[in-house]
């Protein structure tokens, strides 16, 4: 490799040695091949600042309620190419729930959307286990999906991480807005304030 500095390159690689710099670029390479390299916002208000709440909704589930969802996007969002637009989804907690349980109900249900693998299905659940935490009632989840990078969440405002996976982020927010949502009268309750928003057969 070349031994020259170039004036082009970041102030951290200038002054990495260059087999360094090399590894460093093979192994993002090889575990983010498609991200978009960017630093994640340390809050949500950030994340979303030029956002505006689009519609709520909240999840009932056997008479229990679960949480109000809220998605923040742009006006003019399309729902039926969210996978291609910046927002966020926000979630109320109503109910108590540990961060692993809430890691599995979303597996399930990426799985139910789409063919996962397996080995790909233990990997994101894994991801998330690791990020999300147990929550009380009154905590908030805000998920931020960055199209071509990934997703990123937050709690009660404040970052909690990401996962770097533009195909994890897809699937997990068409949990709420993909089509195929288990709960589309939930879906349609989101997006009914988008003019022009698709609604679910």
């Amino acid at each position: 490799m070349p031994t020259t500095p170039s004036t082009t390159r970041p102030p951290r690689l200038r002054r990495m040695p260059p087999a360094a710099a090399f590894l460093l670029a093979v192994t993002a390479a090889a575990w983010w091949p498609s991200t978009v390299w960017a630093t994640p916002e340390a809050t949500a208000s950030a994340a979303l600042q030029d956002k505006q709440v689009q519609g709520n909704a909240r999840l009932r589930v056997w008479g229990f309620e679960v949480y109000d969802a809220s998605l923040w996007a742009l006006p003019g969002f399309d729902a039926g190419r969210f996978e291609n637009q910046r927002f966020g989804l926000e979630l109320a907690y109503l109910r108590d729930f540990k961060g692993a349980d809430i890691a599995e109900r979303s597996i399930g249900e990426m799985k139910d959307l789409a063919p996962i693998e397996p080995a790909q299905a233990t990997r994101w659940t894994q991801a998330m286990s690791s990020l999300f935490p147990d929550v009380k009632r009154g905590d908030r989840i805000t998920g931020v999906h960055v199209p071509g990078s990934g997703a990123r969440f937050y709690l009660n405002g404040r970052l909690l991480g990401e996962v770097a996976d533009d195909a994890f982020s897809r699937l997990f927010f068409g949990i709420w807005l993909s089509p195929k949502t288990s709960q589309p009268r939930m879906r349609d309750t989101l997006i009914q304030g988008i003019t022009g928003a698709a609604r679910t057969p």
